[in-house]
């Protein structure tokens, strides 16, 4: 499957690209991406390649861990002398002295999916805090005018039943004392050590708190319950649902998500943490498994998770993102639940997706 000859995707990237930002500040200039094919870095690495074309003219270092799978995901850009991918284990120090200055460094590189937070608990918490701390060093070692740290919505814990949505002083409830813990936990310690840096070291960083992404540039190896439905619908097969689906939880489509993070990097406080969020995109998660079943012509079915699944699963029942803290910087995401669910199965399906690539 190629992204690159599908039209819908291609718009999307376009679209981005076009946005009315301050791209100046990206003019002539470098930045460094840890996670750079994953669902979200890969699109991002894709919108500043063709804002590029337009004379942009900003080195990407993209790092990741497999050149083979970096040269497939990125063969329209491949050969580019803007796109220089290096291979890299987040979790081990990083140093490269010929980079000289990088002007942008953006650590999205962490383990984003249930099962990877039930079978490998220590590189979910090591990527998020030990591979951060190797980025933020070489941001302050590099001279980077800004960092910026993909946190994720779930260092809001737990509603505890005194608000609608969380802005972004909330702070719930988090059993520290478990498993599935160490994802929420580590992203929180993650922000805490953002804040260090900026005090002791004087950098420049924000934060970036996403939702739950989905998008056509979702990984194979993803298992996520919105992923496993997506997965299902474009396979042809039932949506199973394994459990009641009464959780609430805010989604973004994948555009959207970089839109939010090209608004924060380019426009956003130093120091200020941004919901990636918009109140259309909210939904119940058996409510999102009807909308794939139908957009599939499927039904939703019920199963009971194994062992392995249960373990990775988030506690949390209803976690709602305020994002009006993001859209004062000028944010409107373009696309709605439904239409970004549809869109993706739509991209996937022409693209012959295959989940077991």
């Amino acid at each position: 499957m190629s992204l690159y000859t599908n039209k819908f995707y291609l718009d999307d990237v376009k679209n981005v690209a076009n946005l009315l930002l301050p791209w100046e500040k990206l003019q002539n200039k470098s930045v460094l991406l840890s996670g750079a094919t994953g669902l979200l870095g890969s699109f991002f690495v894709d919108v500043v390649m063709q804002k590029n074309t337009e004379g942009l003219n900003c080195t990407v270092y993209a790092l990741g861990r497999t050149h083979e799978k970096a040269k497939e995901r990125f063969s329209k850009w491949w050969g580019d002398k803007n796109l220089v991918f290096i291979p890299y284990d987040i979790n081990k120090p990083f140093v490269m002295d010929d980079l000289g200055t990088i002007d942008y460094v953006l650590h999205l590189a962490s383990n984003t999916h249930p099962v990877q937070y039930a079978t490998d608990p220590i590189g979910t918490i090591t990527t998020n805090i030990i591979g951060l701390q190797n980025m933020l060093d070489f941001a302050v070692a590099h001279n980077a005018v800004r960092f910026v740290f993909a946190s994720s919505n779930e260092v809001y814990g737990e509603n505890r039943g005194d608000v609608e949505m969380f802005d972004e002083h909330y702070c719930g409830y988090i059993d520290s004392n478990t498993l599935r813990a160490g994802y929420p936990e580590s992203k929180r310690c993650g922000e805490a050590l953002c804040q260090a840096y900026k005090s002791q070291k004087c950098l420049d960083v924000v934060i970036a708190r996403f939702t739950r992404s989905y998008g056509p540039t979702i990984l194979m190896s993803d298992t996520k319950a919105i992923s496993q439905f997506i997965k299902k619908g474009v396979s042809g097969e039932d949506i199973v649902l394994k459990s009641p689906g009464t959780q609430n939880y805010s989604y973004t489509y994948m555009a959207d998500a970089i839109s939010g993070f090209l608004f924060l990097l380019l426009k956003g406080e130093n120091g200020e943490a941004y919901n990636i969020a918009d109140e259309a995109s909210n939904i119940m998660l058996k409510d999102l498994a009807g909308i794939i079943a139908e957009h599939a012509g499927k039904k939703v079915v019920f199963e009971i998770p194994d062992a392995v699944e249960a373990a990775g699963y988030s506690k949390a029942t209803k976690a709602l993102l305020d994002g009006s803290k993001l859209k004062k910087l000028g944010w409107k995401p373009r696309y709605a639940i439904k239409e970004g669910i549809e869109r993706t199965m739509d991209v996937l399906r022409k693209e012959g997706f295959s989940w077991n690539k």
